[in-house]
Order: C-alpha cells, then sequence, then structure tokens
C-alpha cells in the first residue's frame, strides 16, 4: 500500500566515497610500477630484500607498539583498582603515554609489512616521533571539528536514527516508545493506525 507520498531523494554520495577506490588503485598501480623500475635498475634480489626487510621490521614496531599498549592499559587498571581500594577519587588518565601516538606507530609498523616501497616510506615516516605527534595535533584538531559541528544529542539519539533509516535511503515505519518520557494521555489502544509494510 502506497501512501502517495514522494520518494526521498538518494543519498548523496561523499567525495572520500567516489575518490576512495581510485586513490588506492592509482597506488596500487604506482607501487608495481616503482618494484619493476627499482628491479631493473638494482635487481629482483634487492627488491626482494628490500620487502622482507621492510615486512620484518614491521612485525617488529606492531610488536613493541602492541607491548607498549598493553602495558599503558595495565597500568592504568592497576591505578584505578588502587584508588577503589583506598576510595580515593580515581587520578585524571595519565598523558605521558598519549605523546608517543601509539597508534600511528602501529599503523607505521602496517604500512612496513604491506609490500610495496611507497608503504615502506610512508611506515618509515611514522617511526618519526615528531611525525607523529604532528599527526596526532592534526587528527584530534578534525575529531574536534566534526564533533563541534554535529548536530545536538546523543550517541544513543544517532543509533536509534541509523536504525531507523535503512541504507537505500527508505524510512522504516514504526511507533518510538520512550520509557523516560512522562506519562501524558495516552490513546485508546483500537485507535492506532495499522503500520503497513
Amino acid at each position: 500500500m502506497t501512501t502517495g507520498a514522494t520518494p526521498p531523494p538518494a543519498p548523496k554520495r561523499s567525495r572520500a566515497r567516489t575518490f576512495l577506490p581510485l586513490g588506492v588503485a592509482a597506488w596500487l598501480v604506482l607501487e608495481i610500477w616503482l618494484l619493476t623500475v627499482v628491479a631493473d635498475v638494482a635487481g629482483g634480489l634487492t627488491v626482494l630484500a628490500l620487502l622482507v626487510g621492510g615486512a620484518v621490521l614491521g612485525a617488529a614496531v606492531v610488536k613493541r607498539a602492541g607491548r607498549r599498549a598493553f602495558r599503558n592499559l595495565t597500568s592504568t587498571f592497576q591505578q584505578a583498582q588502587a584508588a577503589a581500594r583506598t576510595g580515593a577519587a580515581p587520578s585524571p588518565a595519565d598523558r605521558a603515554g598519549a605523546d608517543d601516538r601509539n597508534g600511528f606507530l602501529m599503523l607505521g609498523g602496517l604500512l612496513l609489512m604491506v609490500p610495496g616501497l611507497l608503504s615502506d616510506a610512508a611506515g618509515l615516516l611514522l617511526l618519526i616521533p615528531q611525525v607523529r605527534s604532528f599527526l596526532g595535533r592534526y587528527a584530534e584538531k578534525a575529531v574536534e571539528r566534526r564533533m563541534g559541528a554535529a548536530s545536538p544529542g546523543s550517541l544513543q539519539d544517532a543509533f536509534q536514527q541509523a536504525r531507523i533509516h535503512r541504507p537505500d535511503g527508505k524510512v522504516v515505519q514504526g511507533e518510538v516508545i520512550r520509557e523516560d518520557a512522562s506519562q501524558g494521555p495516552r490513546r485508546p489502544e483500537g485507535s492506532r493506525p495499522p503500520l503497513t509494510p
């Protein structure tokens, strides 16, 4: 049964979703071309040694970053348990490890593990602490801008809207009953219109 309403317009495709596949394809073509150029100049064994060396170095960096993250997590839990035992308020989170940008260190290790010379160069750049610090500050500012521009509402409201609006643009009909809302006058059960598919 249709209601005669015009269908909602198709959601606008973001530029990132449009250009990301093209960027990945161009990156892969460039990586393969660079590998063939280096293989022509230095030989195939040199390229193989570079790829294996990058994978080994990347695995070591990821392992080190994972250990550091686990150590930071366990120390945070131990501080919280100590504060709970003494009855004192837990101290604010220690920001000493935040300047390390452990996530970017792990990303650098993963890029080193990916075969290719451009990804290895990007991974080596992320091993430099000043580059990680700069990228971390930039990422924090970008997230703060996005959060400031977001419409007011809680995370629960955003999740509820994502569930109601399907990805194909159709809206699922239904009734939301909030338990925390004030109980006002209610309609009798028989006066509700039936839900149609």
